[in-house]
């Protein structure tokens, strides 16, 4: 009998690894990036085309590579990282694999342009779906160049995956902002269509971030550094003001790689319990440096999770040292029941000297003599006068019976009727008041009709209300607006304000009116009518938290996925109290509504009770 199994041909195995490896233009941008940071380089260029579907370039000025190397790092398992399996538990670099090139070079058409510094000449390479293509000497500048074209033009299936340019070009930047963030040292620049998006001059790790995500990011960030035995810690953090609905700000960084961890996430929350927003995320930038065989990286594919030795430890200290920074900064209140804060002594009296009080006693002074001259008591330097009194007690009372009685009941003196009526109107004929609805535990609101009763969901109704409200505005044009006495200024990082140039039109449909479009912020001069100024920055924050996987392509999707966030942030909240005037216009301005049955994200805004079914609960 024959045997079924057999080696795969290799540019089968590579296009099969490339399904790990590259799953859209963002990964490849990271394994090139890192591999320019490994290289040594201290300049670093990105050039993408089309969000990285027909081109991403990499130019760094590393130490290049020769022709030998230059060939062989295209083969699978090719690696100058590593040279045998303890080498896993002492990494210094960022790939170690050997699979990114050879998986890139199955699934594009790749050129590399390389050079070592004391050579002369260098090394140009095409290759296209892992078959090489030509190899020619060229006179080029020190270091490497990679340019990926075409990524995916032989597996048209796997490119018929790739999301909108939108979408994609939103991942590229999140890699090339942790790779940016992570080395500090290094000069980064980005272009995307010909445009440069970033240029971040070597710096360190706080003008860094500012350089990336805004100039207002500066006076956010609260500094945290610690240093044990077990990690040694470093970064910022944001002040609990600064909390947004979303997680985008958020970056660990182990030995100078990027991870993502739920546990040490937690550690985090935890040291801003109690003075953050229900929903609200802050904003971190930590720089955790561990020894490295405390650590496996490897239990990923994509590198970017990590096994610790002792994850308890690190938690604790993660949760104390900012704990200790937002207390230090006064960021976060510091609770102290032992001392008494009226014991603390105000500066203006630090150096001031105490004042012994004086006392001045008359010896003469006889409390049962019938008049007494005035005295004057001294203390504490201030003086007190006594006055004459009457000879005696007595006196006091002499004539007292004599006026009183001249006010008789004889008098000619007419007083006010003093007599209290129970009530300010006559009611016998005015109609007894009728309570149509009732809010229960400030989350229901409870309204009878003919066959019992109905029980309404306060937030899920007023969503369907605002929703429907909002479609119509974007879709008829016909939205109003209230001008703002003084525009507001919102700041948002290089990523949101993307979102919101691509939302913009939609946003004016509804009410908003830009006033001026910059780089890191918007002036809002305008605001929808049910909108108050102070919750604009919480709609726009929300909208863009919605929205972190990308903008459906369709108007309709778009103007559908901007009505639900804008009811959501701004619907009526459980635990709201509401009047009786307020919650008779919610239930009719719901079941106004085309579909008042369910929400805008398809929940129940109300059920029916009917009085058999009442009754049927007494009969138990």
């Amino acid at each position: 009998m024959s045997s079924i199994i057999q080696l795969l041909p290799d540019h089968v195995a590579n296009q099969i690894a490339a399904g790990e490896v590259v799953q859209r233009p963002a990964s490849v941008v990271k394994e090139l990036l890192e591999n320019a940071v490994d290289a040594k380089a201290t300049d670093i260029k990105l050039i993408i085309k089309d969000a990285g579907k027909s081109l991403i370039q990499v130019i760094d000025n590393g130490v290049g590579m020769s022709v030998t190397d230059a060939r062989l790092c295209f083969e699978r398992h090719a690696t100058s990282k590593i040279r045998q399996a303890e080498d896993l538990f002492s990494l210094h670099t960022k790939g170690f694999r050997g699979e990114a090139l050879a998986s890139i070079a199955a699934i594009a058409h790749v050129e590399m342009k390389t050079k070592q510094d004391q050579e002369e000449l260098g090394t140009h390479l095409i290759i296209e779906g892992s078959k090489f293509v030509s190899q020619e000497v060229a006179v080029l500048p020190k270091g490497t160049s990679f340019a990926v074209k075409n990524l995916f033009y032989n597996i048209p299936a796997r490119r018929n995956f790739l999301k909108s340019d939108i979408v994609e070009y939103r991942h590229v930047i999140d890699e090339f902002q942790r790779v940016a963030l992570a080395h500090p040292n290094i000069h980064f620049t980005f272009y995307h269509n010909g445009s440069e998006m970033f240029n971040l001059p070597q710096s360190n790790f706080r003008q860094r971030i500012v350089a990336i995500f805004s100039g207002k990011t500066n006076e956010k960030l609260v500094p945290v550094q610690e240093e044990t035995e077990l990690v040694e810690i470093q970064g910022f953090v944001s002040k609990p003001e600064f909390a947004k609905k979303n997680r985008g700000e958020q970056f660990f960084f182990v030995n100078d790689r990027y991870i993502k961890s739920g546990y040490l996430h937690h550690a985090v929350m935890a040291a801003y319990d109690g003075i953050l927003k229900d929903g609200a995320q802050p904003s971190y930038f930590l720089f955790l440096s561990v020894p490295p065989h405390t650590i496996d990286i490897n239990i990923h594919p994509t590198k970017t999770e990590i096994k610790f030795d002792d994850e308890q430890a690190l938690y604790a200290i993660l949760r104390a040292a900012i704990k200790h920074s937002l207390g230090q900064f006064n960021v976060a209140p510091i609770l102290d029941f032992d001392r008494d804060a009226t014991l603390d002594t105000p500066y203006h009296y630090k150096d001031l000297e105490g004042v012994i009080p004086t006392v001045q006693v008359d010896a003469n002074f006889n409390p049962f003599a019938e008049t007494q001259p005035t005295k004057s008591y001294s203390g504490s330097g201030s003086n007190y006068k006594k006055t004459e009194i009457a000879s005696s007690w007595e006196g006091l009372y002499v004539g007292l019976k004599q006026e009183t009685e001249t006010f008789s009941a004889s008098s000619n003196f007419s007083f006010e009727n003093e007599e209290v009526t129970s009530s300010l109107f006559d009611l016998e004929d005015a109609e007894p008041t009728i309570h149509r609805t009732y809010q229960i535990h400030k989350k229901y609101i409870v309204s009878p009709i003919k066959s019992g009763m109905v029980i309404v969901d306060q937030q899920r109704a007023h969503q369907r209300v605002l929703y429907e409200q909002f479609l119509v505005n974007m879709t008829v044009h016909q939205a109003s607006s209230q001008q703002l006495l003084f525009p507001l200024n919102l700041y948002f990082s290089k990523n949101e304000m993307e979102l919101i140039a691509e939302l913009q039109l939609s946003l004016m449909n509804t009410g908003f009116v830009f006033e001026e479009t910059q780089k890191d912020h918007v002036v809002i001069s305008g605001i929808p009518v049910n909108i108050t100024e102070s919750e604009v920055s919480l709609v726009l924050e929300q909208l863009l938290s919605d929205l972190q996987d990308g903008i459906p392509e369709s108007s309709f999707s778009q103007n559908d996925t901007i009505a639900k966030s804008m009811a959501k942030s701004l619907a009526v909240k459980t635990g709201s109290y509401l009047t009786e005037k307020e919650q008779e216009n919610l239930v009719n301005g719901l079941f106004a509504c085309k579909e008042p049955n369910v929400s805008p994200f398809q929940k129940p805004t109300f059920i029916t009770m009917r009085v058999e079914d009442i009754d049927k609960k007494f009969a138990l």
